[in-house]
């Protein structure tokens, strides 16, 4: 049968304490929003815990519907509740009923993480992996099997097998990397500006656990030193069990000093200076409210860039991706303004991201470096100068053709 399964864990909520004791409250809570999205409740059942002492412990509460099913677990002791839906789509697509249930949930429990999945059932497959472009628009891939997961601290972890990308990453619901098109995103993050600089020999990451820049930026053989900065131990740990054919060892390499750490608290206590940062992130507007996606967006502000530019060599170079021209307009185009307070020289570029399901955005900002200045041919006589193996996407022409931008995104720009 056809349908839609969504689960959301949500961790540190600030929601009123009857929502995680009292099973009345709760079944009235989420028999109002169910009802309200316009789905047709059938059966019910709550049942209370306690604890030895009599005091109460959690809910567990499940909603029969004529659609399929909602279940509710709370744990009052961790300010935590699990939520999950199902609803059949064999006469209407009920999808938009179900998001709508999860959407109330997050919003009644006010929690500070999101663990949330989405997965499409029946006719398409095993299951499908959606992910919001924008509040009307999803990227879909299927799901093979679910090789790994895992909790950290701070957000859910997952290693996925898939037919169009081979193996993935996806942190929180969302894609992050895939074997087979990471090419796409490293290459274009990393060489146009390691390019642009004349012996690139430091690097600052932050973000990047999956080893994917690391091992871009080794190919330049002035580089002798990079600082990972990666919040979550847990993103390496499961790079390295299951990503090889993306980091191909990097992540073990001498030359690279790992730091778990918040990146924009490192880079503004930091006194190091560098020759390339890169903001390897998680997109910081994502359907999710998680750790992660918090410290984008905290390292999409102006202040931060400030610092970075502060961190920055003379020739130095700040490059990082922007999201979407077409999706994210507003972000895409707030950030340049910010980038453009500060630094001088300003580059913005597209490339199309097969995983993403969209052209992608990406600016390099300094004071002093223009990738424009690079012809083809100066390009590709450094990438042999250099020795950089064959590259799958990254050359010359493609180097120029990076910052040939369409109208509607020159409109963009400050």
């Amino acid at each position: 049968m056809e349908g839609l399964h969504l689960t959301a864990d949500c961790f540190d909520c600030e929601a009123a304490p009857e929502y995680f004791v009292s099973p009345q409250s709760l079944r009235l809570c989420l028999s109002n929003i169910t009802v309200a999205a316009g789905l047709t409740i059938v059966g019910e059942k709550f049942h209370p815990f306690t604890h030895e002492d009599g005091s109460p412990a959690g809910v567990t509460g499940a909603l029969l519907l004529a659609e399929s099913h909602v279940a509710i677990h709370t744990w009052p002791e961790r300010n935590a509740v699990t939520l999950d839906v199902y609803v059949c789509n064999f006469n209407h697509d009920n999808g938009s009923k179900a998001r709508q249930i999860v959407d109330a949930l997050i919003a009644v429990f006010q929690p500070r993480t999101v663990s949330r999945q989405e997965l499409q059932r029946g006719e398409y497959g095993p299951a499908m992996a959606f992910e919001a472009l924008t509040e009307d628009s999803f990227a879909a891939t299927r799901i093979n099997q679910v090789l790994a997961r895992q909790r950290s601290t701070m957000q859910d972890i997952e290693i996925a097998d898939t037919t169009d990308f081979g193996k993935v990453m996806r942190i929180d619901g969302a894609m992050m990397t895939s074997e087979k098109d990471e090419f796409f995103y490293h290459e274009c993050l990393v060489h146009p500006a390691a390019m642009t600089h004349p012996e690139p020999r430091t690097a600052l990451i932050i973000g990047g656990g999956d080893g994917g820049s690391c091992e871009e930026l080794l190919k330049h053989p002035s580089i002798n030193n990079i600082t990972l900065c990666e919040i979550d131990k847990e993103v390496v740990k499961m790079a390295r069990q299951h990503l090889a054919s993306i980091h191909r060892g990097a992540l073990d390499d001498p030359k690279i000093q790992h730091r778990y750490e918040d990146g924009f608290a490192y880079v503004h206590n930091s006194t190091e200076q560098f020759d390339l940062i890169l903001l390897d992130l998680t997109d910081p507007v994502s359907p999710t409210v998680s750790n992660r996606s918090s410290l984008a967006a905290t390292c999409m502000t102006e202040e931060f860039f400030l610092a970075c530019a502060q961190r920055l060599t003379e020739q130095g170079m700040l490059v990082l991706h922007l999201g979407s021209p077409y999706y994210h307009p507003q972000r895409f185009a707030s950030t340049l303004q910010k980038l453009s307070n500060i630094f001088p020289q300003l580059h913005p570029y597209t490339v199309f991201i097969p995983l993403y399901g969209a052209l992608w955005g990406m600016a390099i900002a300094s004071k002093h470096g223009n990738p424009l200045s690079l012809s083809p041919s100066t390009v590709n006589l450094q990438i042999k100068h250099r020795g950089l193996p064959l590259l799958k996407y990254y050359n010359g022409d493609v180097h120029q053709a990076l910052f040939a931008l369409p109208n509607y995104v020159k409109d963009l720009m400050p």
